[in-house]
């Protein structure tokens, strides 16, 4: 089952170097799930190339459609050349949660603000074609106490909802912790209910 609250993320940390017009172009990328991540990637990117002429960056929090956080910058490039045409990739390039910082190392030939904006863009064009990717499924917990006769029945039940099991407490009552995907919390709590003949108790953590 597909869903619009599910998109895809960098996989892991990624990296690509080129050489342009003798400028050394090194582009980073990072799934950075909040802005703190993202600032701190940058801020961590800004220290590991220290000597460097430019360390310009963007990044974008939240699912490529609706970006809640973004932020980006030139980085002391002229105006526009470098921060916003990295960004304008980011938000084409179908994924979410990610930063990139462009990293520059001045060869001494000027390129010009539109083969500044290409250097830029272009970097990050080339990190992403190599980039491996994973879907991220927001979830939920919900804390479910059941009767001994639907333990069975439930457990059969989860597989259908991706639900799994992480905590259980066996009492008077069975209780479960049980993880799924946020889309399936309302449907899986109707089938719940169903299953039990409305017995079933259920709370969202």
């Amino acid at each position: 089952m597909s869903s619009k609250s599910r998109y895809r993320v960098p996989a892991s940390r990624h990296r690509v170097g080129e050489e342009i017009k003798r400028s050394r172009f090194i582009t980073t990328l990072a799934y950075t799930p909040t802005v703190e991540e993202a600032r701190a990637f940058v801020a961590e990117m800004k220290a590991e190339f220290a000597s460097a002429s430019h360390n310009c960056w963007a990044y974008l929090v939240g699912a490529p459609a609706g970006a809640s956080q973004i932020g980006y910058s030139d980085d002391g490039e002229p105006h526009g050349t470098a921060g916003r045409p990295m960004f304008t990739v980011l938000q084409h390039c179908g994924l979410g949660d990610i930063s990139a910082v462009v990293t520059r190392y001045f060869g001494g030939i000027k390129l010009g603000k539109g083969g500044l904006v290409k250097a830029y863009s272009g970097g990050v064009q080339y990190a992403l074609e190599s980039l491996a990717t994973v879907e991220y499924v927001p979830t939920v917990d919900l804390v479910v106490v059941i009767d001994y006769t639907s333990v069975t029945p439930v457990q059969r039940m989860l597989p259908e909802f991706e639900a799994s099991i992480i905590d259980e407490t066996y009492a008077a009552d069975v209780t479960y912790r049980i993880r799924l995907p946020e889309e399936q919390a309302e449907p899986f709590e109707v089938a719940l209910i169903g299953l039990t003949n409305g017995m079933a108790l259920i709370d969202s953590i």
